[in-house]
């Protein structure tokens, strides 16, 4: 993709390294699946439902991934349960026994996260290796200093944001559960509500944010979410259930703001102060965005409960305050503002009906758009589910007296995330098309998410389908974000890039809300069912897309 020339032998020792980093991957997969198979003694019929901070399973252990949602708090509570216990025995086709299965569920997912780890670290070195050989043998000149001081740039302010979003999300249901209204600790129905207030202010006012984001510049709306998720922050230290309300509000303001001024600001930047005017490298700064953000994502968690420990649940929301600073700092040094490009190069404002009349006349916007809003959504929903799968399947399959370490589980997921960036970024350096890789993505997306699915309907299907399942998902999760940035910053226009990217944010929230308030008549497995279905559209409407590609390209070679 990259203009680089390699020679026949070259190529073959390229090729070579892939096939082993393929076994070698296979083999870490293998072993790890054949140890949760034997790792777990059958299903006792007694079991408990254990959470580690609320009571109610349809949203026990929510955790936020990216926009318009905190998180409801989990933690590892393995601490206290006796580690011993009879060991069962990896059995292999000779009889003879070879390695000790896990036998609790924390040491479980301890062994999983080492492999996924591993593997990603592996393929790193192969990655790295395959990048020196083509280096050596390439026509193409190193990345350009202007490449390199953008994304520098970029990514320094974008961690520390995300940072910021990460330390929030498992504490959001202990800070509010630890406010007392009238002598009376906060409801599990009042904490819903100041969950559901953050996704209303989001689909009201997304729109609204994104369009000043392109009329008074991308810079300032970075600011702007730096300020209004600081509000938001501070508020939770207040008693008042007026002002916890407030926040919520400017915590969902943000939020819109986080994750379209940002990525509207690279996108403009690139392309007009010429550093990258055909966006060759947007694809790769993306990867490298989202790949650096499961890092932070994993040490944000760790901040989170060292503050948590010291200052109380509003710990973090006090250290994210400082990220914020720190970020909106940075980005008032390094960053030039832009402003979106005037439509058809006139001198008009931008406003929310130009964008969705430029939404209805580009049927390419309009898949973009639906993949977005669908693929978060299913996102969403398997956010707010997971917990309460995961801890029925542990509890099926260990017994009574295991907790559910949703903090490992949550790394596992992380590190799965960071493979799946990774594998984006190697694609993309291959000159794979980001809408073929992302249709495969959906593809693998869906089959993940509609088998983990049945593995949580069936009573007897054992603990590993649900993990390599959400795993599996994971790791597409990964891949999704600089996909969706890439093609965003390929099919969207700059003159309306923020409020278009905030448009398709309201059926995400209206679907993720709809599923929330009838989560007692759908149950996990009816959620999680949606969320499959989702999927399989957004699949779908990126397969659309290609085809709509290819019709174009046939009716402009005709001509």
């Amino acid at each position: 993709m990259q203009g680089s020339v390699i020679s026949r032998s070259q190529d073959s020792q390229l090729l070579d390294k892939m096939a082993r980093s393929r076994s070698l991957l296979a083999a870490f997969w293998i072993a790890l699946l054949l140890g949760q198979t034997t790792a777990f003694p059958p299903p006792t019929s007694s079991f408990r439902s254990r959470y580690s901070s609320c009571p109610d399973s349809s949203i026990t252990g929510y955790k936020c991934r990216h926009q318009k949602v905190n998180g409801f708090s989990y933690s590892d509570t393995t601490t206290g349960v006796s580690m011993v216990r009879s060991l069962p025995l990896l059995i292999p086709r000779g009889g003879s026994s070879l390695i000790k299965a896990p036998a609790t569920p924390s040491a479980l997912f301890n062994t999983a996260l080492l492999a996924l780890g591993l593997t990603t670290a592996v393929f790193k070195v192969i990655q790295k290796s395959s990048e020196t050989a083509s280096s050596r043998s390439s026509a193409k000149s190193e990345k350009p200093a202007a490449i390199k001081s953008l994304q520098f740039k970029f990514l320094s302010v974008f961690w520390l944001l995300r940072c910021a979003d990460w330390l929030q999300g498992p504490y959001f249901y202990e800070v509010y559960a630890s406010k007392i209204f009238k002598g009376v600790p906060a409801s599990l129905g009042l904490i819903s509500r100041l969950f559901l207030t953050g996704f209303a202010s989001t689909a009201l006012f997304g729109p609204v944010v994104g369009r000043a984001a392109d009329q008074y510049g991308r810079k300032k709306g970075t600011l702007a979410f730096a300020v209004t998720y600081a509000i938001g922050a501070i508020s939770t230290k207040s008693p008042l259930l007026g002002m916890l309300l407030l926040g919520r509000v400017f915590s969902g303001i943000g939020t819109s703001l986080l994750f379209s001024a940002p990525e509207a600001w690279l996108v403009g930047e690139a392309q007009k102060s010429g550093a990258d005017p055909d966006g060759s490298y947007l694809g790769e700064t993306f990867g490298m965005a989202y790949a650096g953000d499961s890092i932070v994502a994993i040490l944000a968690g760790q901040l989170a409960g060292l503050a948590a420990g010291r200052r109380g649940p509003t710990g973090p929301f006090e250290l994210s305050t400082l990220f914020l600073l720190s970020g909106g700092l940075l980005s008032a040094f390094l960053w030039k503002e832009n402003v979106a490009e005037k439509a058809g190069g006139g001198g008009g404002k931008p406003s929310i009906r130009e964008a969705i009349q430029v939404v209805k006349a580009d049927p390419k916007i309009m898949m973009v758009g639906a993949v977005q809003s669908l693929f978060e959504a299913a996102m969403y929903i398997f956010v707010l589910q997971w917990p309460p799968a995961i801890t029925k399947a542990i509890g099926k399959a260990f017994g009574e007296g295991f907790p559910t370490p949703y903090g490992t589980v949550f790394s596992c997921f992380m590190a799965c995330c960071l493979l799946g960036s990774t594998l984006f970024g190697q694609l993309a350096k291959m000159g794979v098309p980001t809408e073929s890789s992302t249709a495969a993505m959906l593809t693998a997306a869906a089959l993940a998410m509609g088998g983990a699915t049945m593995a949580a309907t069936t009573p007897t299907a054992p603990l590993w389908a649900l993990v390599t399942g959400f795993f599996a998902f994971e790791g597409c999760v990964g891949m999704y974000f600089p996909s969706i940035g890439t093609l965003r910053s390929k099919y969207v226009p700059d003159s309306h890039r923020s409020v278009i990217m905030n448009l398709f944010g309201i059926p995400l929230n209206v679907l993720v809300v709809s599923v929330f308030l009838s989560i007692k008549r759908l149950g996990v497995s009816g959620a999680l069912s949606v969320s499959t279905g989702a999927l399989s559209i957004a699949a779908l409407c990126m397969f659309a897309l290609q085809y709509n590609n290819k019709s174009s390209t046939v009716a402009a070679a005709a001509v």
